[in-house]
């Protein structure tokens, strides 16, 4: 892809129904994919298990909003394989001071334990990556996100592809059809990444009141563990 790669052009490619990747966080060269089978997490399916929402009301960890969206994608990269390379950061990065790119923190102990960033556009919410660095971290943050979009009114939560852990958590595939069918729908509303209730987290809250909210509006469930 050539070097004329915009903030502007990839929200453009995020409304096509495309998204960017590296082959390695060495190659400077940024590729288009559009997979036939798509990965979304819907947001009236997510699975908790009785552990995690034990977890989840035990609290112990605090959650916040945008607080150091550069750190999530840096330790999203930080593995032997990633599709993160230098332009990519940089590009979410300036799409996260246009407001299109968000990122949400797990603490534990005033260091990052886990996160997950991502784009969002309209009513959709294009995941990109999430990682952990503590037990439950990333799971911390995926049930969090899920009842933070709920919230918010969002449609539809994009996950690319779909992986075992993903699928262990309600993630689906569908057909490349349905899923840009699904995001015209929702690139027609207007969601809020920051709810009523909400923007505390982004001060640095506790996760006491959000702790709830996750352990409940997700539809918490006896099942296999994120």
């Amino acid at each position: 892809m050539p070097g004329t790669l915009t903030p502007d052009l990839l929200l453009r490619a995020y409304a096509a129904g495309i998204f960017p990747m590296a082959e390695s966080r060495d190659d400077p060269q940024v590729h288009w994919v559009d997979p036939r089978l798509r990965g979304v997490l819907p947001l009236d399916g997510f699975h908790v298990s009785q552990s995690l929402a034990r977890r989840i009301r035990r609290s112990g960890y605090q959650v916040t909003a945008d607080r150091d969206f550069a750190g999530v994608v840096q330790a999203c990269a930080e593995r032997p394989e990633t599709w993160i390379n230098a332009p990519i950061f940089q590009l979410y990065a300036d799409l996260h001071r246009m407001g299109h790119a968000h990122s949400l923190e797990v603490w534990q102990d005033g260091a990052l334990a886990g996160g997950v960033y991502g784009v969002v556009l309209g009513a959709a919410f294009f995941g990109e990556s999430m990682f952990s660095r503590r037990t439950d971290g990333s799971k911390l943050a995926l049930a969090h996100l899920v009842a933070r979009l709920r919230a918010g009114g969002f449609e539809l939560f994009d996950t690319q592809f779909l992986t075992p852990h993903l699928a262990s958590l309600g993630a689906v595939e569908i057909p490349r059809a349905e899923y840009r069918a699904r995001l015209a729908k929702a690139l027609q509303k207007q969601a809020n990444f920051t709810p009523p209730g909400y923007a505390d987290q982004s001060t640095g809250a506790s996760s006491g009141k959000a702790g709830g909210s996750a352990a409940s509006s997700t539809g918490a469930s006896s099942g296999t563990s994120i």
